[in-house]
């Protein structure tokens, strides 16, 4: 890390005092300059370039799971921690395409059902204490499927389920 200090800064400050002032040695900082770089860091490079090509394919949207994805099928052994480090380094953001829409209302005006069993789900005996769940999938147009099913809380029996659509 002083080493890349004093290369970052050789251009505004001599050597010699960078050196002298982080306690190296200018002879270990012209030894590490030189030192060709190493495997691992030519490898980033290459994975790199394949994250851009992929990043500018996908218009900005892919994040690092698809991303890792993508690398896999075009060929390349990597893995999500690898492509997720290379991609924060170099400031690689997945574009949100859509905002997450909130579906709850809890500020209407409707009344509030009384909670009447209190959590308390065991019952003595059969026919006493049910549950209820209904369910819309797909969003609420014509042609979405209405489920509904009731449970007695004793034997758990599935009583009931009722599938509108």
């Amino acid at each position: 890390m002083r080493f890349a200090f004093v290369h970052q800064h050789r251009d505004r400050w001599p050597v010699e005092g960078l050196c002298r002032a982080l306690q190296v040695s200018t002879r270990g900082y012209r030894a590490w300059a030189s030192r060709p770089t190493c495997q691992r860091a030519r490898t980033d490079l290459k994975l790199l370039a394949h994250i851009r090509e992929q990043y500018t394919l996908s218009r900005g949207t892919y994040g690092r799971p698809r991303m890792t994805m993508e690398l896999k099928e075009v060929g390349l052994d990597v893995g999500e921690r690898r492509v997720g480090r290379l991609m924060k380094i170099n400031g690689i953001r997945p574009i949100r395409t859509r905002r997450h829409t909130v579906t709850t209302d809890s500020q209407h005006h409707l009344g509030v059902a009384a909670n009447l069993l209190d959590g308390d789900f065991l019952a003595a005996a059969p026919n006493q204490k049910w549950a209820g769940q209904s369910a819309i999938s797909g969003p609420l147009r014509a042609g979405s499927t209405l489920r509904s099913s009731s449970i007695c809380s004793v034997g758990a029996w599935l009583v009931g389920l009722s599938a509108t659509g």
